[in-house]
């Protein structure tokens, strides 16, 4: 269903919105993950090899739609910090495995509670019907674009 034309197109504020609502989260993110050390960036990776069983590079760029390039340097400032490790996959040795450390399983442990107080203090404005119609909506326009992790999310229900 076509909602926008050229002529209406400057009037919509969505995609402004949708790309403003992201820049929110991640600073809010930041502010709650500052105590332990990383950013909202490495919150994510952590989140999708913890939750979304991201076991490789290659799945984190996929998943995160980032460039091979930012994905090293990402999983290299994840390694110096010690939350995870780069492994050679013994069944194919051209292919690189990643594995939470000690560290990195403990930060993932806490993720869920720093996720929560995070996303409540975003959208915290919000009723509880309202919540439930922006999330309804949103999933909507993954599963239609065949989002990935939507789908597997909502296959996993």
């Amino acid at each position: 269903m076509a909602h926008f034309t050229p002529e209406t197109f400057n009037d919509s504020l969505l995609g402004m919105l949708l790309g403003r609502t992201e820049q929110l989260k991640n600073r809010i993110l930041d502010k709650h993950l500052e105590p332990q050390g990383v950013t909202a960036q490495q919150f994510k990776v952590l989140i999708m090899i913890a939750r979304f069983n991201a076991e490789t590079p290659a799945d984190l760029c996929r998943m995160l739609s980032l460039d091979s390039g930012s994905m090293t340097r990402m999983l290299d400032r994840l390694e110096q910090k010690d939350l995870l490790t780069r492994k050679r996959s013994e069944a194919d040795r051209r292919q690189v495995r990643l594995v939470l450390t000690q560290a990195g399983q403990a930060l993932s442990d806490l993720l869920p509670q720093i996720g929560a107080r995070a996303m409540n203090e975003m959208v915290g404005v919000l009723e509880e019907s309202e919540l439930t119609t922006l999330e309804r909506l949103l999933t909507k326009i993954l599963i239609a674009s065949a989002d990935p992790i939507t789908l597997a999310r909502i296959a996993a229900q």
